[in-house]
């Protein structure tokens, strides 16, 4: 078998996450950072009911991870965005508190859709929305226009399908458009949580 062969599409909901400024650091704060990057997103994830049997394992992307979360039932796309947005605010909240000098910042997306493998990682269209809206300039210039330690952006579809429902723990105006990407010659637009999280409300994290 051809271990470079690419798998049929496969469905994921995908989180991505990404250091601010990361590329200003010096190595040995790049260390830091990532390692405590590391240890708050997986935190978030199990507190949020996202345990690793759940999602692939995690990808290091350098300054940022990329998370696969398999279509179970346990894990709704709305837990996404009401609880795993939030514990991951709260907890950067936290360490933001406890060490002002680290200023660990992330921008996080979720957007979902078909994933293809093959013996040297993952990739598809869905991917690139995902990285394209993640790293859009305009996301980064809104991100440094707030105060909060993470900055959420989602795609359209995730908008479409669970945003504008007003799921429980959702609020449809805190989403405000943020970015317009091309992939594949297609106009795709990204919206912005504007409403932060409660800070410090430990009620979020077990």
């Amino acid at each position: 078998m051809n271990t470079l062969q690419a798998t049929p599409p496969h469905h994921r909901v995908i989180l991505a996450v990404d250091i601010e400024d990361s590329t200003s650091r010096t190595n040995t704060a790049k260390a830091a950072l990532r390692r405590v990057m590391y240890e708050l997103l997986e935190e978030c994830l199990i507190a949020a009911g996202v345990p690793e049997e759940y999602r692939d394992p995690l990808v290091d992307r350098g300054d940022g991870i990329l998370v696969l979360i398999h279509p179970v039932d346990e894990v709704p796309k709305t837990l996404l965005l009401s609880a795993v947005a939030p514990i991951l605010e709260t907890l950067l909240s936290r360490n933001a508190d406890q060490f002002p000098g680290q200023k660990l910042r992330l921008r996080a997306v979720v957007h979902a859709g078909e994933v293809h493998y093959d013996g040297r990682g993952c990739f598809g269209e869905a991917l690139d929305v995902a990285f394209r809206l993640l790293d859009a300039e305009e996301v980064k210039e809104r991100f440094r226009q707030v105060a909060s330690p993470l900055l959420l952006v989602v795609s359209d579809d995730i908008h479409q399908s669970v945003v504008r429902h007003g799921y429980d723990g959702i609020n449809t105006r805190d989403y405000v458009p943020a970015a317009f990407v091309n992939v594949a010659g297609t106009v795709r637009l990204g919206w912005s949580r504007s409403a932060s999280a409660p800070r410090g409300s430990s009620s979020l994290v077990p």
